[in-house]
């Protein structure tokens, strides 16, 4: 397991899987070891995955600073791994709450940007936040799932101001495309990956930069951005989605139908083989990506 030290001196670990042209895979959670994102459906056939685990997370230390949990502090940790790598430029992956943590980085570096893949998240950089109508919606999709009278009920309780970890067990069916025993499995990792104390500073208030002036600088990333969204996932949805990737001056929103906040998990296929054909510049120019 390969580690190197980043810019205040935490020792941060990272997993290589696969073959080929390294892609750099920020995990989500937000603060969740990297361990979740498994071989991200099989792009491990196309890609050398760099999956990172984030400071006090996984196999990487924790810091002595703890403000330093959060997100936008971690940018410094994207470009030291760069540098430690020796690339230039970077392709770049970022899910969930790291999806915020890939765009502020190409907001403060772009010329380090090759391709940029925003997988299911990265709003928030910009100010843009999942609503409760946008939820709304798209609970409302699964209607008829045997689970969802519960889970609609627990979720009007959220909305209502109850802590959403007391019905945790109750929604997270939502956040899968099918609450299957796949599902089932990969979701019951969570408590264990994620570091909770720093879970909490991740967004906390001053977490992040200006989203005006991000807003801004995504002017400047003129390499190729590809925004995936989940066809039932309420945050974003894939109208926030498409949001986003208006922002940036090269960027395409892809949609996978029956999908929900974790897409490789819920149909492993259509995820790879979209994400591998964006990332391969002979592909992208024929737009089969693309929603």
């Amino acid at each position: 397991m390969p580690t190197f030290s980043t810019y205040d001196g935490t020792r941060l670990a990272y997993h290589v899987r696969g073959a080929g042209e390294p892609l750099i895979c920020l995990a989500g959670g937000p603060m969740r070891a990297s361990a979740y994102l498994g071989d991200l459906g099989g792009l491990t056939a196309h890609r050398r995955l760099i999956l990172l685990d984030p400071r006090g997370t996984g196999d990487s230390a924790e810091p002595a600073d703890p403000a330093t949990y959060r997100c936008g502090r971690q940018i410094a940790d994207v470009e030291a791994l760069r540098d430690h790598l020796g690339l230039d430029r970077i392709d770049l992956l970022g899910h969930s709450a790291s999806g915020t943590l890939a765009v502020l980085y190409a907001a403060a570096h772009p010329e380090r940007i090759a391709t940029l893949t925003v997988v299911t998240g990265g709003t928030r950089a910009v100010g843009i936040r999942a609503s409760e109508q946008d939820w709304r919606e798209a609970t409302a999709l699964r209607a008829g799932e045997p689970w969802y009278e519960a889970g609609r009920a627990a979720f009007e309780e959220v909305w209502a101001g109850r802590d959403v970890a007391e019905v945790a067990e109750l929604i997270t069916p939502f956040v899968y495309g099918r609450w299957d025993a796949k599902a089932r499995a990969h979701a019951a990792t969570a408590d264990e990956q994620i570091n909770w104390a720093a879970s909490a500073a991740y967004f906390a208030d001053g977490a992040l930069p200006d989203p005006a002036a991000t807003r801004a600088a995504l002017a400047a990333v003129t390499a190729p951005v590809l925004v995936y969204a989940g066809e039932y996932d309420g945050g974003p949805t894939p109208a926030r989605a498409a949001e986003l990737a208006a922002l940036f001056p090269h960027g395409e929103v892809a949609v996978q139908r029956r999908a929900g906040h974790y897409p490789w998990v819920d149909d492993p296929g259509t995820f790879s083989r979209t994400v591998a054909a964006f990332l391969d510049p002979a592909v992208r120019s024929r737009i089969a990506y693309r929603a």
